[in-house]
C-alpha cells in the first residue's frame, strides 16, 4: 500500500513539473508545458516592451515641462500644474485599464488594443510639429510670442491619448508578465519575487535612455525627429510583443471582479441580525470537490471586519443566491482590499515627493551650469539619468546581494515584509526633500550675492544627491507597492491591482498640484509667495522643508498601519514551500 502511495506522489509530482496547473492556458488554449511557455523565456520579451514603451513616455514626460515653458510660454506654476495633470490623468487610467483587463478583454488583448491607441497619440503629436498648419509658430517660424491655438489643442489631444493608451498598457502588461511564473511551484515562485525587481531595471533602463538620448535630439536637433523616433521605437515595443507570443502563459478574463464584492456587501447587509457562529469552519465555503475545479486560490479566514462574515452564514433557502450567500473567500478578498485602503492612503506623501522630480527638480537644473565641456552641454531633462542609473545600480544590488544574504538571517524568502520595504524607501524620501532644501538654499544664497549671473557658477551636480537619494527610496517603496499590490489583491484583480499602485503616482501628482495652489495662495497673502514667476523669486526650499515634514510624520502613521495589517492568507498543500507562512489549525499551509 506504502509503495502504491509512493508511486502515486512521484507520479503527482512529475505531472506538476511537466504542466502547469494554476488555471492558465497557452496561446493555443491548452495547458502550458512548463518546460516551453513562461518564465523568464516569455518575461524577457514582456520586459523588453516595457523597456521600449518606458522610453517613449519618459522622452515625453522628462522634457514637458520645458517644452511648456519654451514653446507653449506657461509660467512656472502653470507648467508644473499642467505637468502634474497629465501625470495624474496617465496613472489614474490604469484603473479602467487593469479593471477592463482583469473583467472582459484579457491582459494580452489589453496590452495589445492600448499599444495601437499608445501609437495614434504619438502619430498625432508628430504631426502637430511637422505639418505646417498645426506647427506652434507656423510655417518657417521657429520662435514666436504666442503659441497657435490649434497646436495647443492638438498637442494636448494627442498627449491625452498617450494617457489613455498608458492606462491599459501599465497596469496589464506588468501582471501579465508576472502572471509566467507559477506561485505553486517553489523555484518559479522565487523568480516571480525577482521579476519585480528586473520589471524595474528595464524601466529604468528606459527612463535612462529616454532621459539621455531623446532629450539630446529634442535640445539638439528638434522636437518633430524626437517624435519620429519615439513613434518608430512604439511600432517596435508592438513586434516585440507579438512576437513572444508563443511563448506566454494567458489567462482567461474572470468577469467584473468587483460584482462578487458588491454581492458580498449586500449579504452581509441583509444578514446583520444574525448571529455568526463561533467557529468560522461553520461558514459557507466551496465543497471539496469544487476547490479542485475553482480557477481561484482559496483564502482562510481572518478575524478582521467580522461584520462581513455574516455573508456565508447559511441558509437553507437562499443556498444558491450570490446576493445572500458568499463563501469565505469572497468575503476574505472583500476584506483584502479594505485592509489596502490604509496603506494606500499613507504612501500618498511618499508619491508626493517623488511628483517634484519631474518638475521642480528639472526646472532646478536649468538655472544651474550645465557645461560638460565647452562644446556639450548636459540636456535639463537628462540630469534625470542620474535616477535611473542609481535605481539600476539599487535594484541590481538589492537582488543579488541584499535579499539572498536577507533570506539566510531572517529565513524569510523576500528577505524582508513587503511593508518593511516600503517604509525603508519612505524613510530616502524624506532625506530626499531635506537635502534638495538645502540645495536650494544654496543656489539661492548664490543668486543674492551675484544677481546679474544667477546661480550659473553652481554646477548642475549639486543636484546630484536628491536625485541618487529619491531612486533609492524608489528602489524599496515602488518597486515594494507594485509588488504588494499584486501579491495581496484577490487573484481576479492583479491588473487592477498594480493600477492600484500607479494610482498612487496618480494621485499624488494631483495632490502636488492643489499643494502648491494651497500654498501660493496663503504665502502670497502673507507679502509673498513661495512660488514666483521663475525660480529666483521663489522659495523652493521652503516647499521642500514642507513636503520632507508632512513625510516625515506620516511615517509613524503608516508604522502603525503596517503593525496591524495581515497579510494574505492563501491556502497551500503541505507539500508546497510557501513564503512568509505559518501552518494552520487545518494542517494547511497559509501565505503571509
Amino acid at each position: 500500500m506504502d509503495e502504491k502511495k509512493k508511486v502515486l506522489d512521484e507520479s503527482s509530482t512529475n505531472d506538476q513539473e511537466k504542466w502547469v496547473h494554476d488555471s492558465s492556458l497557452d496561446y493555443k488554449g491548452r495547458i502550458p508545458l512548463r518546460a516551453s511557455t513562461g518564465s523568464w523565456k516569455a518575461a524577457f520579451f514582456i520586459i523588453a516592451t516595457e523597456f521600449s514603451e518606458r522610453l517613449s513616455y519618459f522622452g515625453l514626460a522628462a522634457n514637458l515641462i520645458i517644452y511648456l515653458t519654451r514653446v507653449l510660454h506657461q509660467d512656472l506654476k502653470t507648467a508644473a500644474k499642467s505637468v502634474n495633470y497629465w501625470s495624474g490623468v496617465t496613472t489614474m487610467m490604469p484603473l479602467l485599464g487593469g479593471f477592463l483587463a482583469d473583467a472582459y478583454f484579457g491582459r494580452f488583448s489589453t496590452v495589445l488594443a492600448s499599444s495601437i491607441v499608445y501609437l495614434l497619440g504619438l502619430l498625432l503629436l508628430t504631426m502637430s510639429r511637422v505639418i505646417p498648419g498645426l506647427e506652434p509658430c507656423g510655417p518657417g517660424t521657429k520662435t514666436c510670442n504666442e503659441p497657435r491655438r490649434v497646436h495647443e489643442v492638438i498637442f494636448f489631444f494627442a498627449m491625452y491619448l498617450i494617457s489613455i493608451g498608458t492606462g491599459g498598457h501599465k497596469p496589464a502588461l506588468e501582471s501579465f508578465g508576472a502572471d509566467q511564473f507559477d506561485d505553486d511551484h517553489s523555484v518559479e515562485r522565487q523568480k516571480k519575487m525577482s521579476f519585480f525587481n528586473w520589471w524595474c531595471f528595464g524601466l529604468c533602463c528606459g527612463l535612462l535612455f529616454g532621459v539621455t538620448v531623446i532629450v539630446y535630439i529634442q535640445d539638439h536637433v528638434g522636437w518633430a525627429p524626437a517624435d519620429i523616433v519615439l513613434t518608430l521605437v512604439m511600432s517596435f515595443t508592438v513586434l516585440i510583443f507579438c512576437v513572444g507570443r508563443p511563448f506566454y502563459r494567458f489567462r482567461k478574463p474572470m468577469g467584473s471582479p468587483l460584482t462578487p464584492m458588491v454581492q458580498v456587501i449586500v449579504a452581509a447587509f441583509v444578514k446583520r441580525n444574525l448571529q455568526s457562529p463561533s467557529d468560522p469552519d461553520l461558514l459557507y465555503e466551496v465543497s471539496d470537490s469544487d476547490k479542485t475545479r475553482s480557477s481561484t486560490r482559496l483564502l482562510f479566514h481572518t478575524k478582521k471586519f467580522m461584520f462581513l462574515d455574516k455573508a456565508a452564514i447559511l441558509e437553507d433557502r437562499f443556498r444558491q443566491d450570490p446576493w445572500r450567500l458568499a463563501t469565505v473567500t469572497r468575503v476574505e478578498e472583500v476584506k483584502l482590499i479594505l485592509n489596502m485602503i490604509p496603506i494606500w492612503l499613507t504612501t500618498l506623501p511618499f508619491g508626493i515627493c517623488v511628483a517634484q522630480t519631474n518638475t521642480f527638480f528639472i526646472k532646478q537644473s536649468t538655472t544651474l551650469n550645465r557645461k560638460i565641456t565647452n562644446s556639450f552641454t548636459i540636456p535639463p531633462a537628462s540630469v534625470s539619468a542620474l535616477t535611473a542609473i542609481s535605481l539600476i545600480v539599487s535594484v541590481a544590488i538589492y537582488d543579488k546581494i541584499l535579499v539572498p544574504t536577507l533570506r539566510r538571517i531572517t529565513r524569510n524568502e523576500r528577505g524582508i515584509n513587503i511593508l518593511v520595504r516600503i517604509g525603508i524607501g519612505m524613510i530616502f524620501s524624506v532625506l530626499t526633500m531635506v537635502v534638495a532644501a538645502l540645495v536650494e538654499r544654496k543656489r539661492l544664497s548664490i543668486v543674492e550675492k551675484d544677481p546679474l549671473h544667477s546661480s550659473l557658477s553652481m554646477s548642475v551636480f549639486w543636484l546630484a544627491p536628491q536625485f541618487i537619494i529619491i531612486a533609492i527610496g524608489d528602489c524599496f517603496t515602488l518597486v515594494g507597492l507594485q509588488e504588494y499590490f499584486y501579491d495581496q489583491v484577490p487573484d481576479s484583480m492583479r491588473s487592477l491591482g498594480i493600477a492600484l499602485y500607479l494610482s498612487v503616482i496618480g494621485a499624488s501628482n494631483f495632490l502636488s498640484s492643489v499643494l502648491i495652489i494651497l500654498v501660493d495662495r496663503l504665502t502670497e497673502k502673507s507679502g509673498r509667495s513661495w512660488f514666483g514667476k521663475d525660480l529666483n523669486s521663489s522659495r523652493l526650499d521652503y516647499f521642500y522643508w514642507l513636503l520632507g515634514s508632512i513625510t516625515a510624520v506620516n511615517i509613524f502613521v503608516y508604522a502603525f498601519v503596517a503593525r496591524k495589517y495581515s497579510y494574505k492568507n492563501v491556502v497551500r498543500n503541505t507539500n508546497v514551500a510557501v513564503a512568509d507562512c505559518y501552518l494552520g489549525s487545518n494542517g494547511m499551509k497559509t501565505m503571509a
